[in-house]
């Protein structure tokens, strides 16, 4: 009697029918179709007349009667006599633990000619956002192997943070030590609207064959389109929750969100949104705190997220950069000034802060950071007087104090690529630098 009654329920909910339409339009971006049954985010299929194989579509909107989709894949040979079929499903994700290692488009699939994935579950592209009353507090420190992070910006096991710089000034370079040398259980690598060449070097040279062990890198290059780079985006983030819901401690790299801005951008102002401030659509602003908050501890795990963002003309109050700095528990500024100087990684620590240092670091180790903060910003302020020669010293005993100690902080900041520094020799050094004295390890 189950069993009847559980088959005339899965036969009162199937669908019985076809749903497809056809199509009516395409202005580049947007397929317009009339006569189709389908919902905002399911996954259709467009049937090219000529033999060629179907090409998946989302659904992004409706205008009057008309359904808008935006493709996945190449739309050549689509013509006005092109069927379009509903699948009925919404889009979802392949996850499981045969991803670690591996180098994998938009969709799961591989990049890496290390043979096909065999992946058993599925994850929604979009989850339900988590309680805020659930979340523990982040009380563990996240070790990074960068000492000026470890030291001045302590980070936490579940924490959001953001890395700001220009084109050209390090943040991919830095992105790479922190996967290479982080604390963590699994490492989300998303690659969005990069070049081509630029995957393979990142992959090569910043993570190195040790770091991509434990990680998995999501590729969607700038040539894709717009749908495409913004589906990496969440489906990153849906693997990250795939591996957090195992127990695991799971770092999510996406490089950049900036990216995934203006790929979300050209999606709204395709289907008719209003622009806004630099043509930015009002989604772009409502997806980027939703996807921020898909990370944290939640569970048995936790997601610690680091999201570049490309500070457009070196602006740190463009929209992208503002919104980011607002949404994130701390952000991580890189200078054109220190990168030009030498200075890698070229972080300004007073542009930089960590908004969990006091719950994360001890009341001694915060007392040491606030003065190194103080030290800087003294040498700071009479920077141009001492690069004039204009100051001599003697003439203020506190700032030749000050200068000498910025000196010794300075070797603290200056970190090469393949070194990591253990986060009890970071405060060791940085204390030293304070101080003066020559600790021992």
């Amino acid at each position: 009697m189950n069993l009847q009654t559980h088959l005339q329920t899965t036969i009162a909910c199937t669908d019985m029918y076809r749903r497809q339409g056809s199509v009516v339009a395409f202005n580049g971006l947007v397929i317009e179709a009339q006569g189709l049954d389908a919902d905002v985010g399911e996954l259709c299929e467009i049937l090219p007349d000529n033999g060629r194989a179907s090409v998946p579509c989302e659904v992004v909107g409706f205008r009057k009667d008309q359904v808008l989709l935006m493709p996945y894949a190449d739309v050549g040979g689509i013509s006005g006599r092109s069927l379009i079929r509903a699948t009925g499903r919404p889009l979802d994700v392949p996850v499981g633990e045969g991803l670690q290692g591996r180098v994998v488009d938009a969709f799961c699939r591989p990049l890496d000619g290390k043979g096909e994935l065999l992946l058993s579950s599925r994850y929604p592209l979009h989850a339900a956002p988590i309680n805020p009353m659930q979340r523990p507090p982040i009380t563990d420190v996240m070790p990074t192997g960068i000492a000026c992070i470890d030291a001045l910006l302590t980070l936490g096991r579940g924490q959001r943070v953001g890395i700001f710089a220009g084109s050209g000034v390090g943040k991919s370079t830095l992105l790479g030590m922190l996967a290479r040398h982080v604390h963590a259980d699994v490492i989300v690598l998303c690659l969005v609207g990069e070049r081509g060449r630029e995957v393979g070097d990142f992959i090569r040279d910043s993570l190195g064959a040790q770091g991509l062990q434990r990680a998995v890198v999501m590729a969607a290059t700038a040539d894709q389109p717009a749908l495409v780079r913004t589906h990496a985006v969440h489906a990153s983030h849906a693997v990250a929750e795939y591996f957090r819901d195992q127990g695991k401690s799971v770092l999510l790299v996406v490089d950049s969100i900036t990216r995934f801005a203006l790929a979300q951008r050209e999606i709204g102002l395709a289907i008719g949104e209003p622009p806004t401030f630099r043509g930015y659509t009002p989604s772009v602003f409502s997806w980027l705190p939703r996807i921020v908050e898909r990370c944290g501890r939640h569970g048995a795990g936790e997601i610690s997220a680091v999201y570049s963002v490309l500070v457009e003309g070196d602006d740190m109050n463009e929209p992208i950069t503002d919104h980011m700095r607002a949404v994130l528990d701390g952000h991580i500024v890189l200078t054109r000034e220190l990168a030009q100087r030498g200075h890698f990684p070229a972080i300004d620590v007073l542009q930089s802060t960590s908004r969990l240092l006091g719950a994360l670091a001890n009341p001694g180790d915060v007392a040491q950071v606030t003065e190194a903060r103080r030290i800087l910003a003294k040498v700071e302020s009479a920077r141009d007087m001492i690069e004039l020669g204009a100051y001599q010293p003697g003439s203020n005993g506190a700032l030749d104090q000050a200068i000498s100690a910025e000196a010794r902080i300075g070797e603290l900041l200056r970190q090469s690529l393949h070194q990591a520094v253990p986060r009890k020799q970071a405060m060791q050094m940085l204390s030293a630098a304070i101080t003066g004295l020559v600790e021992n390890a």
